[in-house]
């Protein structure tokens, strides 16, 4: 009996060992080991991961034919079938290809993939292609292929976004349409707290791409005065970890001086699949085309992510960025304000002093968890923070000089000169249980409840003189500052909100072609200024439908509002609060992907009413009494058609264009039918870059045209409003449309280096980003830069 045992054991023990195994390696094109990589036999539940030296081992029991796939987060998964017979052992050998230059990166971004962080905006598991409303990808490739430096530098991709102002070339501003400011926002938080969008400064250095939400953006962002925004709102997201090894490092010289040095490194925190780093960062140096302007920045953008186990993930970020320029008060118009005569002010000419200085100091922060709770249900929760601190110094034109007939002198000017501080301070706390394809019967629910508590805080400091002295703008004016200024009294300003908003959302698919999309956000908000306290509510439903005809081809049509409490508390005749403002918002449109998702062809129609208006009540002659009433009619409608992509293998395409009709149709301080300040009725834009192969491997070029029509530098006062330049009954005129044309090309010598050489506004055509009649700013004149990368 015992020997029969151990005769069996020994049988066991043999065939044990005698097992089949399929052990190998996987290596880079270097033939560096890829550690952690991950090895699937295809069809199967069975696999395994590489440790940190690459090599691998997978049993297996059964002989016959098997398809090996190894796969590593960066590279490109490579597949080998094998066949095994008589519980033989196989070694395998896998070179895996970065896949860092790979087809499936687009001008929108990985097609496969979601773009970073756009759920902390719509708060869905779901592709801008399957959402409800009009959404543009900018990505991080279109950001190099063109040299962009600056937020509209990017976003003049995007069809119907444009520049508002940029405050004497300070900030940047940018406005969609028709709506003043939209919110610019950096990893989801808003940096500048300014509900009329005054703009901020930013690098693109550490940029993943940038997002521009429109439409129903509201339902999940708050109100009107925040981030529910109906003109839309525009996300900066920063770049995230990699779990394999790589970075760049470049120098771009350029026109006017500009000197500037870049760097990007991530990678696994000592060869470990469950930490990783990244790090980018900028240097820059430059002057302006104008004499006595100059501008010096840095920028770092540290971030880790540390996966907990493999269903939790924890993101660590922070940005920071520090701009010291000198501000560029700009031109003057010589005529009335209905006349169009702005002076093409010489480029040795500056009608500022030499000690004008605009310092920006930014830093944001965050930290996103995730939680898989099961495969369909996953528990996110974000913090963000922001800080912005602001000190300009700086001159100001005032009102035109008459002569001793009265008759305006219109080249002369009063010139003051002012001082101002800005702290702002802003977080985000957001909880979000999502789910994923869950089912109910045949019907199937993506859904989200969540909150978010937002909190901001700011103060500001202004001191002034309105007149230092006279200047002619023909002539050279002293730069030097008088010894002593008679400053008036500091204005001191500030206040502090809470807000307090519940989201739910429910995409219910009921087949292939049709879903429905049904969502609210109750908000409760309180403001405390130095005088008095306000609170705020607002309730505001989303519903929508998508129909789908063919697998490719999406219909969607949308309804939401937003509220706009900040003229809440006004009163009427009777000593009542009017309540909330509310912006009615309808979409619809088509989105369509082609070409193995390569290609996205975007239509959309919006039509935006503001009939709920707080308007001020004037008597006949135009002087207001006290109290407000309820009525108005504020309209923006238009169309905007986007197709974005790859058309061909060398050949990328983007072009855009939008048509906005933004009219104050029943208002008591504007004009029928009028167009509020800065919004063109047409822009369009059209971008191509092809790839050459054969002879001419590694080199591409590209160009780029971009239109902005016509737009009133201001509002056009029915005879109640006389402020910043507008004169009551008075048409303002328009600024004249403009188009600019770049080139660029790039040369790649081999995997490692890269030359780019980059020509803007080929044909000098200068346009004017205006704010009223304080700020009157150009458009940069024609400019090269040359730019070295190595990438390792």
């Amino acid at each position: 009996m015992y020997k029969k045992l151990s005769l069996l054991l020994i049988l066991t023990i043999q065939v044990s060992f005698a097992q089949s195994k399929i052990t190998g390696t996987i290596n880079n094109e270097k033939q560096e080991p890829i550690p952690f990589a991950s090895i699937l036999i295809e069809s199967s539940s069975k696999g395994t991961s590489a440790n940190e030296y690459g090599y691998f081992e997978l049993p297996t029991t059964i002989n016959g034919n098997y398809n090996i796939k190894a796969s590593a987060v960066g590279y490109k998964s490579s597949t080998k079938t094998i066949q095994i017979k008589n519980n033989q052992s196989i070694n395998l050998s896998f070179i895996l290809v970065n896949d860092s230059e790979l087809d499936e990166i687009e001008l929108f971004g990985d097609r496969n993939k979601h773009p970073d962080k756009i759920e902390a905006l719509t708060r869905l598991p779901l592709a801008p292609y399957e959402q409800i409303q009009s959404i543009s990808i900018i990505s991080e490739k279109v950001i190099e292929q063109q040299g962009n430096l600056t937020i509209s530098d990017a976003t003049k991709n995007v069809p119907g976004v444009y520049t508002f102002a940029t405050y004497g070339n300070k900030r940047e501003s940018m406005s969609s349409r028709g709506f003043r400011g939209i919110p610019i926002l950096k990893n989801g938080v808003r940096v500048h707290s300014d509900f009329r969008g005054t703009g901020i400064l930013t690098d693109m250095q550490g940029v993943d791409n940038i997002q521009v939400l429109k439409g129903a953006a509201s339902i999940t962002q708050g109100v009107a005065t925040d981030l529910g925004s109906p003109g839309g709102v525009i996300n900066i997201v920063t770049k995230t970890p990699k779990y394999y090894s790589g970075g760049n490092a470049s120098v771009r010289l350029g026109s006017f001086g500009q000197a500037r040095t870049t760097f990007d490194v991530f990678g696994p925190v000592a060869n470990t699949e469950h930490l990783a780093f990244r790090i980018d960062g900028a240097l820059e140096r430059a002057d302006g085309y104008r004499n006595g302007i100059s501008s010096e920045r840095f920028y770092i953008n540290p971030s880790l992510e540390w996966k907990l186990d493999d269903k939790t993930t924890l993101t660590l970020e922070m940005d920071f960025f520090d701009d010291s320029r000198t501000p560029d008060v700009g031109t003057i118009n010589l005529g009335e304000n209905d006349t169009n005569a702005i002076y093409d002010l010489p480029y040795n000419q500056f009608l500022g002093f030499e000690n004008d200085k605009s310092l920006t100091k930014s830093t944001s922060y965050s930290i996103r968890f995730n939680r898989d709770i099961t495969d369909k249900l996953s528990l996110k929760a974000a913090l963000y923070k922001s800080v912005l601190d602001l000190d300009d110094k700086g001159a100001s034109l005032g009102s035109v000089i008459n002569d001793e007939f009265g008759d305006p002198i219109y080249n002369e000017r009063k010139r003051g000169y002012s001082i101002s501080t800005r702290n702002d301070e802003n977080s985000v706390l957001q909880f979000d249980l999502v789910g994923d394809d869950l089912k109910t019967g045949n019907i199937s629910h993506t859904f989200q409840v969540g909150f978010d508590y937002r909190t901001t805080i700011f103060n500001t400091t202004s001191q002034s003189v309105s007149t230092i002295d006279t200047i002619n703008a023909f002539t050279n004016n002293t730069r030097t500052l008088p010894g002593s200024l008679d400053f008036g009294a500091v204005s001191i300003e500030g206040s502090q909100s809470r807000a307090l908003g519940l989201v739910a959302q429910d995409v219910i698919t009921f087949n292939h072609w049709l879903k429905t999309f049904l969502g609210f956000r109750y908000s409760t908000t309180q403001t405390d200024a130095a005088t008095e306290t306000t609170q705020s509510d607002a309730f505001n439903p989303l519903m929508g439908i998508i129909v789908t005809p063919h697998k490719n081809i999406n219909l969607f049509v949308s309804y939401t509002n937003s509220s706009y409490p900040r003229s809440g508390t006004r009163l009427d005749i009777n000593g009542n609060q009017l309540g909330n403002e509310r912006f009615d918002q309808f979409e619809t449109g088509i989105k369509t992907n082609w070409l193995d998702s390569r290609l996205r062809f975007n239509f959309t129609f919006f039509k935006i009413n503001n009939k709920d208006i707080n308007l001020p009540v004037y008597d006949e002659n135009w002087v207001a009494t006290a109290y407000y009433q309820k009525g108005g009619n504020d309209e923006r409608k238009g169309i905007e058609v986007e197709l974005t992509g790859r058309i061909h293998n060398n050949l990328e395409l983007i072009t855009g264009y939008s048509y906005i009709d933004a009219q104050y149709k029943e208002h008591t301080s504007y004009v029928y039918g009028s167009a509020p300040l800065n919004t063109p009725k047409h822009t369009f834009n059209a971008y191509a870059n092809y790839k050459f192969h054969g002879d001419l491997e590694g080199l591409s070029a590209g160009a780029g045209i971009y239109f902005t029509g016509e737009r009133p530098i201001n509002d056009w006062s029915a005879g109640a409003v006389t402020h910043e330049g507008i004169v009551p009954n008075q048409e303002p005129f328009n600024v004249e449309a403009y188009t600019q044309v770049n080139l660029q090309a790039a040369y790649h010598f081999n995997k490692h280096w890269n030359l780019r050489f980059l020509l803007n506004n080929v044909f000098n055509e200068i346009g004017y980003n205006a704010y009223r009649t304080s700020y009157i700013n150009q458009t940069d004149p024609r400019n090269f830069a040359g730019v070295l990368t190595y990438k390792f």
